[in-house]
């Protein structure tokens, strides 16, 4: 109940940022857009797109609920609250905005593409991107140099040449090879690549989410002792 709790105050407080929700959500359906005539990269630039205004809200999650983090666990409430509940919320943003691209992808080429490979490209970069948004919210609290790090991120994802060992470091590699499965209908080893993948960095970053939480919220900055 605690969890959800935070989850329904994570998505009330960006319900108030409607100017800004709003153009993250454009950039999918722009990238969707510019892109439409060649099915391979538009389907990839719409997740990109996707997973930037993901990671964006997280980030912005992160920051707006500082201030009320400090009264909510003088409330009872544990840190794995906190993190867990903005991550529920990230997630359900996430598939909620990702549904209705993926039903105009299926519209638009769903004799063309495995629709079940894009369903899971699409709800993985959803998966892989609320935690990074909030990783960089937790590392760099000011939202300006979080939201440059992301778009450095995102740029680097779009002009990393794919055949380079490399791109398996990148957050969103696991959505490129699912989606790859699904636009060009290769092998089912780019399907199990891409599945490890997303899901391996999904459990890392939470994981070091909750230790970064776990460590900001024990330390009370606002007490001193009395000998000093």
């Amino acid at each position: 109940m605690k969890l959800l709790t935070v989850a329904e105050m994570a998505l009330r407080e960006l319900s108030r940022r409607r100017g800004v929700l709003l153009l993250l959500l454009t950039l999918p359906l722009l990238c969707y857009v510019v892109r439409h005539g060649q099915i391979g990269q538009s389907i990839r630039f719409l997740m990109l797109g996707l997973a930037w205004a993901v990671s964006t809200a997280a980030l912005f999650a992160s920051g707006t609920s500082r201030h009320i983090e400090p009264r909510l666990r003088l409330s009872g409430y544990r840190s794995h609250h906190l993190y867990l509940g903005r991550l529920v919320a990230m997630w359900l943003l996430g598939l909620t905005v990702a549904t209705p691209f993926f039903a105009l992808v299926a519209l638009d080429h769903g004799g063309e593409v495995r629709l079940g490979a894009l369903a899971a490209a699409m709800a993985l970069a959803v998966t892989v991107a609320a935690p990074l948004g909030l990783l960089i919210g937790a590392l760099v609290p000011r939202e300006l140099e979080g939201t440059l790090i992301l778009l450095l991120t995102i740029s680097l994802q779009m002009m990393i040449d794919p055949a380079d060992s490399i791109t398996r470091l990148t957050p969103f590699w696991s959505s490129r090879e699912i989606g790859t499965y699904a636009v060009d209908h290769t092998g089912s080893e780019y399907l199990a690549r891409g599945l490890a993948h997303g899901l391996l960095f999904t459990v890392i970053v939470t994981a070091v989410v909750a230790t970064l939480s776990s460590i900001r919220l024990r330390t009370r900055t606002h007490l001193r002792y009395a000998g000093r």
